[in-house]
């Protein structure tokens, strides 16, 4: 399964959102903030830690800046390359 596949699957399973499916998520879509998917920083903190377990990654959000990393699914699959 290509990643900006798995990482839709990811944020639908680790926020229960049970009315949305991989495809109505694109890969640039906002992913928080009211113009996208309107993902909260509740949803962001749940969403880092599944991303750590998922991709047995550890995040710095100091050295990172994790934010820009987790706007779009694009963006953050492209980070979880980089870092892998």
């Amino acid at each position: 399964m290509e990643l900006e596949q798995q990482i839709k699957q990811l944020i639908i399973e680790s926020l229960a959102l049970e009315d949305i499916s991989a495809e109505d998520i694109d890969d640039d879509l906002v992913l928080f903030g009211d113009d996208g998917l309107g993902l909260d920083s509740v949803d962001a903190l749940e969403l880092g830690l599944a991303v750590q377990k998922n991709f047995a990654l550890q995040f710095n959000g100091e050295q990172q800046n994790l934010k820009a990393h987790f706007n779009t699914v694009k963006a953050l699959a492209n980070f979880i390359r980089r870092l892998k």
